[in-house]
């Protein structure tokens, strides 16, 4: 993505530029078929804005966190608060993009980890756990509910029961 054309950029690449505004950019770090998604949903969100959508700007600022372009900065270190806000947008975003499919903690891990997503896994699995225990999502394993954290192998998640609550 850094080779892509696009507005300029402030010299450590934390900002776009555009009619002489600052913008934060977008995370470098975010596998480009993922942060295609989250450019989706965000696109597909403003529109809901414009059609006026009671819960459309709440999808748009989930995006955004997602996206790294709000919220805690995305080249500063994560804090436990601002991993889970980040996650947690991020599930959110995915859930909508995905309309009724599940989606891999590793997906998450990957927005807010980069190349270093491995490592924040078990902090995505308690995320996920966290939302569910709110019934905001469901966590499945071949089909089944479980607890993300003391499930062992792959999991899924979905959209719970109160997931637009």
């Amino acid at each position: 993505m850094a080779d892509a054309p696009g507005p300029e950029r402030t010299p450590d690449g934390h900002f776009v530029v555009i009619d002489g505004r600052r913008w934060r950019a977008t995370d470098p770090h975010i596998p480009d078929p993922l942060r295609q998604e989250l450019v989706d949903e965000l696109m597909s969100a403003r529109r809901a804005v414009r059609a006026g959508e009671p819960d459309a700007r709440g999808r748009v600022g989930d995006a955004k966190v997602a996206l790294g372009e709000r919220g805690h900065p995305w080249w500063d270190d994560h804090t436990d608060d601002t991993l889970r806000a980040r996650a947690e947008a991020t599930i959110r975003a995915l859930l909508r993009k995905r309309d009724g499919k599940t989606i891999c903690p590793s997906d998450v891990a990957r927005v807010v980890g980069g190349s270093d997503w491995r490592q924040w896994m078990s902090d995505v699995r308690a995320v996920a756990d966290a939302l569910a225990d709110d019934g905001r999502v469901v966590i499945t394993q071949r089909g089944e509910p479980v607890e993300a954290g003391a499930a062992k192998g792959p999991v899924r998640i979905g959209r719970g029961e109160r997931f637009d609550a």
